[in-house]
């Protein structure tokens, strides 16, 4: 556990890949995640048991299975972040596009995606009498598909958290609510309900701290806040801290440049070792080989394929990544004293030994007819969920 009055006991020492070692006068050698990883496997865990539950009850499309459950022409499958952050707030009778961005507190809208899918259909107010309004006036409105799984999505929160309670043990995960939430009376208001759609490079898009200012604590009512909310917002105000402060944005790190070995290593190995999609992990290498820190090689072990190797400049943005990563956790700890440590605390009972498999994967058993069971269980949860435009699954799919 990590507390103010450890902080001035407390060395850090690196182990690799991305873990540490804490040593104090009371603790021996124990190997800890950092801060950021741990609230991203909690979050990434209970997205997936939130889509697997939602696939399973919605009918829809995929490319994997074709029609969901009835066979019906279903929309097309999406993750958590779209009901959170878009469909959440999109009443029967329409919003505006101005109106949803402030509710929503996202950048950009996933909008162009979600009407192609088939939850919503957007277009001019009837009562708008201008032949080209500008965009923010168009209105959005559910479409019949859009409206049947805002039904199916709704209390779906709830059931994963009675889960959580049932399978952790209901006083552990009231602890972490409430670790959760009173860091978040500490924080600015303005945050989404969930991560936010990547942008280039993948960094977090965000709005302004100024405007964030503006809105005020009062506005976001953290009492009312599920679980995946209270984990999106504390994790997200972490990253926008970091990604001031990194040429390389957190997803980046955690997922990809964390796994490089500095000798090199396979492509196809990196999604193994993060737990990231092999999309994600492309946009990942493109991103890191486009500045610099790192280069494509034919790999040495096999007749096809290329392995990653880290550039100079890719060996001192790893180390940099770490000791910022330690750093901002340092700062925190002044800020927000009792609770950090009692977020650990209780994180780290979740997440497990990093050395063993986590106590998460048990609520991650799949129905045999979804599109997460065609595919090998990965071996380990990402260390960063890589909400990318494809639909915002947590692992990049």
């Amino acid at each position: 556990m990590v507390d103010s009055g450890k902080s001035e006991r407390l060395k850090m020492v690196h182990l690799g890949a991305g873990s540490t070692c804490m040593e104090s006068s009371t603790e021996k050698r124990k190997v800890v995640l950092p801060l950021p990883t741990l609230l991203s496997q909690a979050l990434v865990a209970f997205t997936i048991e939130f889509d697997n539950e939602f696939e399973h009850r919605m009918p829809h499309r995929t490319t994997v299975a074709g029609a969901g459950p009835g066979k019906t022409s279903g929309p097309w499958l999406t993750s958590i972040v779209m009901w959170s952050n878009l469909m959440r707030l999109v009443p029967e009778e329409g919003i505006t596009v101005a109106e949803l961005r402030k509710r929503s507190r996202i950048v950009k809208l996933s909008l162009a995606g979600m009407e192609r899918w088939g939850y919503i259909r957007v277009g001019i107010d009837p009562k708008d009498e201008r032949t080209k309004p500008p965009e923010k006036d168009l209105v959005i409105w559910p479409t019949t598909k859009g409206r049947m799984a805002q039904q199916v999505w709704r209390p779906l929160t709830g059931a994963i958290e009675e889960r959580w309670e049932e399978r952790f043990g209901k006083d552990l995960v009231g602890r972490l609510k409430a670790s959760l939430g009173s860091m978040l009376e500490q924080i600015d208001g303005g945050l989404p309900e969930y991560l936010p759609v990547v942008g280039f490079g993948l960094f977090t898009q965000a709005l302004p701290d100024s405007e964030r200012a503006s809105i005020g604590r009062d506005k976001d009512p953290i009492h009312e806040l599920r679980l995946p909310a209270l984990l999106s917002k504390v994790l997200l105000e972490f990253t926008l801290q970091f990604e001031r402060e990194s040429a390389i944005s957190l997803p980046v790190c955690a997922n990809v440049l964390r796994v490089l070995a500095d000798q090199g290593m396979p492509v196809r190995e990196i999604a193994r070792l993060s737990g990231v999609s092999k999309e994600g992990i492309s946009m990942a290498v493109t991103f890191l080989k486009g500045r610099g820190f790192a280069v494509l090689a034919p790999d040495p072990q096999a007749r096809r394929g290329q392995a990653v190797l880290l550039t100079p400049k890719g060996v001192l943005a790893k180390e940099t990544h770490r000791r910022l990563l330690e750093a901002i956790e340092e700062r925190w700890i002044t800020r927000f004293g009792s609770a950090l440590g009692e977020l650990r605390m209780v994180l780290e009972k979740l997440v497990g030994d990093p050395a063993s498999r986590s106590p998460l994967f048990a609520g991650l058993n799949l129905y045999p007819d979804s599109w997460r069971a065609s595919i090998p269980m990965p071996e380990t949860l990402p260390h960063y969920p890589m909400v990318l435009h494809r639909g915002g699954y947590p692992d990049g799919s």
